[in-house]
């Protein structure tokens, strides 16, 4: 499938609009030929206005290339990834609503792209490996988020992942000792100390802001998983290279693969 469609196939502006006020509400503003999605968006122009700050730093060709979106929404960053190129792009979310949102922009997008109902612990069950791991704004929303990293480095990450979390506390990243002592209690003293703010209630009014970490904290946890940081091109954007683990420890137990 083209990644464009004809102009005579693309339905007037009246019933774009029409079908995304059906379709509720979008918290990914999407320009659908002139129809923005959400255009009152707390974010403004989201996540375009995201996505500029980092999008120098992936790949502008994708020719040839398989991607992965966990937690798609409603497809911005799939759609993205279909128009440099990439051979395939599936989008999973565990939202039917922001699933539906997705087929239709990508349908009137032209853009051809796979959208499934999965959770991101289930991504095993794809058996496959993709080139490109998209993982942007996740992590917070799962009250497992260690497993999940896990999960993305064994079954479904063969090369970058693109990352981002929301992040809170310190935005500084000091340099780690290998051990520390069992009496040494200051270092948790330390706001630059690697940390995750456990979210009992709510945040922003959102009951699935589970785990929020400082800058420390998200850098470990994706090097612990095994994923190298290649670049920092966002406060909260990494891109990473699927690497080594640092050691032969046994990681989480996760869902069994198929």
């Amino acid at each position: 499938m083209d990644n464009k469609t004809s102009s005579s196939s693309v339905p007037s502006t009246e019933e774009i609009q029409q079908q995304v006020d059906k379709l509720g509400k979008w918290f990914h503003n999407i320009d659908l030929h002139g129809v923005k999605t959400a255009p009152e968006h707390f974010l403004g122009d989201y996540p375009n206005v995201k996505f500029q700050s980092f999008a120098d730093a992936i790949p502008t060709d994708l020719t040839g290339k398989t991607v992965l979106d966990i937690g798609c929404n409603a497809g911005f960053y799939s759609i993205e990834m279909k128009k440099r190129g990439a051979s395939r792009v599936l989008g999973i979310d565990s939202d039917e609503v922001y699933l539906n949102q997705a087929r239709y922009a990508a349908q009137i997008l032209g853009a051809d792209v796979e959208f499934r109902n999965m959770s991101v612990y289930d991504v095993g069950s794809l058996g496959e490996k993709f080139d490109v791991v998209i993982f942007m704004g996740v992590l917070y929303h799962l009250r497992h988020p260690l497993l999940a990293l896990d999960i993305l480095y064994d079954t479904v990450a063969k090369d970058l992942l693109i990352f981002q979390s929301m992040q809170r506390g310190s935005e500084e990243a000091k340099p780690l000792q290998h051990n520390y002592d069992f009496w040494d209690k200051d270092i948790f003293k330390d706001p630059d100390f690697p940390q995750m703010y456990f979210i009992e209630d709510r945040y922003a009014n959102d009951p699935t802001n589970w785990w929020i970490p400082n800058r420390a904290g998200m850098e470990g946890m994706l090097r612990s998983a095994g994923f190298d940081i290649i670049a920092h091109p966002e406060l909260e954007v990494y891109i990473c290279r699927h690497g080594q683990t640092l050691d032969d420890q046994v990681r989480a137990v996760y869902p069994q693969k198929k």
